[in-house]
């Protein structure tokens, strides 16, 4: 991990070095302030990645010598196909729907979000895939 945290923390250098010569070169805030966005969303991964490979030691990519089949083996968990997603989208755009036409809407919005977040976290504790 340790080189992909390098690699983020280069690429908030180069940022804030671009930052810096747009700013001068052009004065216009607003991209001058998604370029100061990228520069610290840049650093921040790159802090974490750096954090974290202090903490979990090497990986097999941090090896120069390292081979291809260093690295196998099982790599995590990752979850089969989930609608909830989907239901999180929509009762988000409810939310806000209901914020522009009235407050009962965004009352119903909030609940549909909440019910909808609710069923995301808790997806694996029934049905086919729970554990």
């Amino acid at each position: 991990m340790k080189v992909q945290g390098w690699l983020f923390l280069l690429c908030g250098i180069f940022f804030a070095a671009a930052d810096v010569v747009y700013w001068f070169w052009s004065r216009e805030p607003a991209g001058t302030a998604a370029l100061a966005i990228s520069t610290g969303f840049a650093f921040m991964i790159g802090y974490y990645l750096m954090y974290t490979a202090k903490r979990i030691g090497d990986q097999p990519e941090d090896d120069k010598l390292g081979e291809i089949s260093d690295g196998a083996g099982e790599l995590g968990f990752f979850p089969p196909h989930s609608w909830w997603p989907l239901f999180v989208c929509l009762a988000v755009a409810l939310t806000f729907f209901g914020f522009v036409i009235g407050w009962w809407l965004f009352m119903i919005g909030v609940f549909a979000v909440i019910m909808s977040m609710i069923g995301f976290v808790f997806q694996y504790y029934r049905g086919n895939f729970s554990h």
